[in-house]
């Protein structure tokens, strides 16, 4: 069986990639648009095998959902038009209930296909402790399920498409192969980006001509994501596992600069995944939302969540915290709140609310385990604490005379951003929440530099020259950053450049790529990190 472990993986890269832009580009329109879905299912059953199944069955669901849907919606625009204006309100009314509850079975039934192949071992595991706590003298079994890589990812979309065809804002599609296109596209289907109907639906419909520029550009993103996977992320692989796998033998600097360094691994992992998987997208023509956005240049929490897993984020926000935020009783506290803690603090009890419901379902997103949640209300509790402390600390900074756009402070700003996200993001990595508090333990009352004098940080999983190479290339991808962040947009800047520069900055990515990128004899494949959410 051919088996495809990522989008780094040889079999990506030099045959499943090449052969469908060449399949692509020797065929009309209209088999144009069923080469792409043919290669994505290929992709899907390389990587998933059997369980591509649940794939199928998620399109076929949101398919006859949506007509539904759309059926329901032509019989209340056909009973309005009929129907004498005082009946009006009534008869919406009872196609809104009719709407929203054929909505919510379909919502539900593909977030119940979710909690029961990622959340059933975590559910029982957890019911079990709760009945021995209470002295019941009943285990329930641990029903375990394969999952299919990405079912989280393209779960979203399928929600995302109901609910923006019962909100009316999208028309039901009544092209299945359409909504299989939409749901399977091969580039974001293992780790996002979550994409909207309205954004990517009909333009890989369209399967518009591959250009040069889009070819060349494409490639160069793929590249830049290759980099920084197989050059840093993985390279970074084998001190991470030392330290995370028996931390009670580091001292706490070790154990910081593990999470430190598992920090940078995770964005340069799934950023250089988004790289490859948008460069391969706008190979084929198709502008993919943008994931990441320099997140590291931050200086709140809130700042860098509205940088990191953009779509993630913007999905929580349209789907889950303005209907609850609007929402009748979150509504009323507000008013009410308002008027006794004013503007500012008012509206933030019911938005908290909202915000701790958010934070409680992103870190169950991410895994089924009880420091995912402490993950996701640790990062709530940051946000809700900076937005009550944001009048008096402008008070405090206007009186001290402290210039907040000034790049001391904002420097400051930033370095204490990345802090608390390092802090959450050992959190995130650690195995449970006793190791969590275990490593943070270390860190705080046996931080030494030891490791640093005696040489054995070197005999870890990265000797010198490793750390040397890292640096480097984080420099290259700080420098690349930072001009971003002024403005300036690299690969046009360099689509303008002669030919000969072009060819030269291409090389010298390839080169260092094969040169120092971390494969071969002491590394192991590591598979991309967010393709096991």
């Amino acid at each position: 069986m051919f088996h495809l472990s990522s989008y780094f993986s040889v079999e990506y890269m030099l045959v499943l990639l090449p052969l469908s832009v060449g399949l692509y580009l020797i065929l009309p329109q209209k088999l144009r648009r069923l080469s792409l879905l043919l290669c994505s299912w290929v992709f899907f059953w390389a990587v998933s095998g059997r369980l591509i199944v649940y794939l199928l069955l998620s399109i076929l669901l949101v398919y006859l959902f949506g007509l539904w849907l759309g059926k329901v919606q032509e019989e209340q625009e056909a009973a309005l038009a009929v129907c004498q204006k005082q009946e009006k309100k009534t008869v919406r009314g009872r196609y809104r209930a009719r709407l929203r509850n054929v909505c919510i079975l379909g919502v539900v039934l593909h977030i119940g296909i979710l909690l029961a192949v990622k959340y059933t071992p975590f559910i029982s595991d957890n019911l079990n402790v709760l009945l021995r706590v209470l002295h019941l003298p009943v285990k329930l079994t641990r029903p375990v399920f394969a999952a299919p890589v990405g079912i989280s990812f393209y779960t979203m979309q399928a929600a995302s498409y109901l609910l923006d065809v019962h909100r009316g804002k999208i028309r039901a599609d009544r092209n299945l192969l359409r909504i299989a296109l939409y749901m399977s596209f091969f580039p974001q289907i293992m780790e996002g980006p979550i994409c909207r109907y309205e954004d990517t639906a009909m333009r890989l419909w369209e399967a518009p001509r591959i250009r040069y520029d889009a070819l060349t550009q494409g490639t160069q993103r793929i590249l830049w994501g290759q980099m920084k996977k197989t050059v840093v992320a993985d390279r970074l692989n084998l001190l991470i596992e030392n330290v995370f796998s028996g931390y009670e033998a580091y001292d706490g600097c070790v154990i910081a600069l593990a999470v430190v360094c598992y920090t940078v691994q995770l964005y340069m992992d799934f950023s250089g995944t988004m790289d490859v998987v948008i460069g391969t997208g706008q190979i084929f023509g198709i502008e993919m939302p943008e994931n990441f956005r320099r997140p590291f240049f931050s200086r709140t929490i809130s700042e860098f969540w509205a940088r990191w897993h953009i779509t993630l984020g913007t999905w929580f926000r349209d789907y889950l915290f303005y209907p609850l935020s609007v929402s009748k009783p979150l509504k009323k506290l507000t008013s009410r709140a308002r008027k006794r803690f004013g503007n500012h603090y008012g509206p933030l009890f019911a938005g908290g609310v909202a915000l701790a419901c958010v934070w409680l379902c992103n870190g169950l997103w991410h895994g089924a385990g009880w420091h995912y949640i402490v993950f996701g209300l640790y990062h709530f509790a940051l946000i809700l604490t900076g937005s009550l402390l944001a009048p008096p600390a402008a008070r405090i900074a206007e009186k001290l005379h402290i210039q907040r756009d000034h790049i001391p402070y904002r420097i400051l700003q930033t370095v204490r951003t990345f802090l608390l996200v390092c802090v959450g993001e050992l959190i995130f990595r650690a195995l449970s929440l006793r190791q969590a508090a275990g490593m943070l333990k270390k860190i705080c009352m046996q931080f030494t530099l030891d490791t640093f004098r005696d040489g054995s940080l070197f005999a870890m999983g990265m000797d010198r020259q490793d750390y040397i190479i890292v640096l480097v290339a984080l420099g290259i991808v700080f420098a690349a950053g930072f001009v971003q962040e002024r403005g300036l947009q690299i690969r046009k800047h360099l689509a303008g450049r002669n030919l000969g520069v072009r060819l030269a900055a291409g090389y010298a990515l390839i080169l260092f790529i094969v040169i120092f990128g971390a494969y071969g004899q002491g590394y192991l494949p590591v598979n991309p990190i967010y393709a096991g959410f």
